[in-house]
């Protein structure tokens, strides 16, 4: 890491502070896979709901020992696809977090779901439990596309549940993927510009990426997945993604999300901004600091092995791992700069003990690909779309 040494201050043990502390619980069963998804999701049958039910709450209890005096500001419930969950899981669980942390005023609490028609009629009741912020996984308003994703939904029946969505909560998100297979330019401006027309308050924009190990992955290593765009083209409709949206009101907050100002998803800005956050689920990672010391953990990613960890040995942990100062400070960069916002560098140098290397950070600034103002800095609208290179060389 490209540093100038200044020596660590006392106030980088609570820096989690900055950043806030929040939960996520992970639901890891799908009714299917997508091809392009590389999130621990897995098709099942059946699931035991009661039985995961007290799995969740006693993870829940020791969780809360050892972080119940801090006030709690968002809950997520990602996956996987947690829009199968009972509303009476999702209620006892949110029951549960209630009588074990103290609760903010306005605690933000977000649940992923899929927009088919049978889980869409849980919504109200996903709001009677406490859920106040659905992101629905739409994807593609065209059903060619979706079929091509292997989504299970119709673009109208995403439609219909985003209309329901709607009406049971006041904040809804909803996602795409863009620079699909044989995708032209012109019909993602007509899709993006509907997702804006009807949108609530917040967007996810995900260029489509193939990750190793999918199905989608496997076929672009057998050269059977054509149409996809080349890098120019793919700029191009990232631009075309940030100009639609700053015109409409929505500007992107972060890389891939965009939201009008004040509905940002808060529980994701504590990642952004390297708050602490408890994870708890098969695959689930966190980050926590106790005793003075930031630790990462996580989960076993099979069901079955969880389940029975929490069962058997009463913790559904993985043994801990320490989070150096100088890992710390690279992942508060990492995180931070891909934030509109940046980041404060003299956050970054209480964590890191120095300074970030004015030889590295100059010619960046002088290319008009970063900026440093006062305190912060940030990547310029035309370093946004470069921002892992721009990391490995301020990481270098």
């Amino acid at each position: 890491m490209a540093v100038e040494r200044t020596g660590v201050t006392d106030g980088a043990a609570e820096d989690w502070r900055q950043g806030g502390f929040a939960l996520y619980l992970h639901w890891p069963f799908c009714a299917s896979k997508c091809p392009y998804c590389d999130f621990n999701s897995h098709v099942a049958a059946s699931v035991d709901q009661p039985r995961w039910t007290r799995a969740y709450l006693s993870e829940l209890d020791r969780a809360a020992a050892e972080t119940g005096d801090r006030v709690l500001g968002s809950v997520f419930f990602g996956g996987g696809t947690p829009s199968l969950m009972e509303p009476e899981t999702v209620a006892a669980i949110l029951d549960r977090v209630r009588a074990r942390w103290r609760i903010a005023n306005d605690l933000e609490v977000t649940l992923e779901a899929n927009p088919t028609s049978v889980e869409a009629g849980r919504f109200r009741a996903y709001g009677q439990a406490g859920v106040n912020r659905l992101s629905m996984g739409v994807q593609a308003l065209n059903d060619r596309d979706l079929q091509r994703l292997g989504r299970m939904h119709t673009a109208a029946e995403a439609r219909r549940a985003f209309d329901i969505a709607r009406d049971a909560f006041s904040r809804v998100s909803f996602d795409l993927i863009y620079a699909r297979q044989d995708q032209p330019p012109e019909d993602w401006e007509r899709e993006l510009r509907e997702a804006l027309a009807t949108a609530v308050d917040h967007l996810s924009l995900y260029q489509l990426t193939i990750e190793d190990g999918t199905v989608f992955g496997a076929r672009a290593a057998a050269g059977h997945l054509r149409g996809l765009p080349d890098e120019d083209r793919s700029a191009d409709m990232y631009s075309l993604t940030q100009d639609l949206c700053d015109g409409a009101g929505m500007t992107a907050y972060e890389v891939s999300n965009h939201a009008k100002t004040g509905s940002e998803s808060r529980h994701n800005l504590t990642y952004w901004r390297a708050g602490d956050y408890v994870g708890i689920g098969p695959g689930a990672h966190g980050r926590l600091t106790i005793g003075g010391q930031r630790w990462a953990t996580e989960a076993p990613k099979a069901p079955g092995d969880w389940l029975r960890k929490v069962e058997d040995l009463g913790s559904g942990e993985a043994p801990r791992e320490r989070v150096l100062d100088g890992d710390r400070a690279a992942e508060f960069l990492m995180m931070g700069l891909r934030l509109a916002e940046g980041i404060s560098l003299a956050r970054y140098r209480n964590l890191a003990g120095a300074s970030l290397a004015k030889a590295k950070l100059a010619p960046l600034v002088d290319l008009g690909l970063m900026e440093a103002t006062g305190d912060r800095l940030r990547a310029t609208k035309a370093g946004m779309p470069l921002l892992n290179a721009l990391l490995r060389e301020l990481l270098a």
